[in-house]
C-alpha cells in the first residue's frame, strides 16, 4: 500500500515507515504532519485511485524526524581570458519525515 504525495513543488512516493527529505516544513523534531495534497493511492489489493489532479478523502500522517542542511553544490563562472571568476556555494534546508500512517477514510493503513 502506498501514496503519491505533493509537497514543496515535488512528488514522493511513500509507504508506511518511509523514511523521505523533503524542503524545510515549521514544526519541532517529534511533532506531527499532514499531507493533504494526495495524487494516487493504491491498496493492498490492487485497487488504484488516481486523482485529477487531487484525491479527496485520504491524507498522509507523518513525523518530523529532524531538520538539516544538503552538502554544499558549488556554482562556479568564468570568463576565460578577462580575469574574471566567481564561485558561490549554497547548501539547501531540508526536513526529515517518517510515514506514520496513510488514512484512506473509512480504512486506515497504519504499517
Amino acid at each position: 500500500m502506498f501514496a503519491v504525495i505533493k509537497t514543496g513543488g515535488k512528488q514522493y512516493r511513500v509507504a508506511a515507515n518511509d523514511t523521505i527529505t523533503i524542503a524545510t516544513l515549521e514544526g519541532e523534531a517529534g511533532s506531527s504532519v499532514t499531507f493533504g495534497e494526495v495524487m494516487l493511492f493504491t491498496d493492498g489489493e490492487g485497487a488504484t485511485q488516481v486523482g485529477a489532479p487531487l484525491l479527496s478523502g485520504i491524507s498522509v500522517t507523518g513525523e518530523i524526524v529532524g531538520h538539516g542542511r544538503d552538502k554544499k553544490v558549488i556554482a562556479f563562472k568564468k570568463r576565460r581570458r578577462q580575469n574574471s571568476r566567481r564561485k558561490r556555494g549554497h547548501r539547501q534546508h531540508h526536513t526529515v519525515v517518517r510515514i506514520t500512517g496513510i488514512d484512506a477514510g473509512a480504512k486506515s493503513a497504519k504499517g
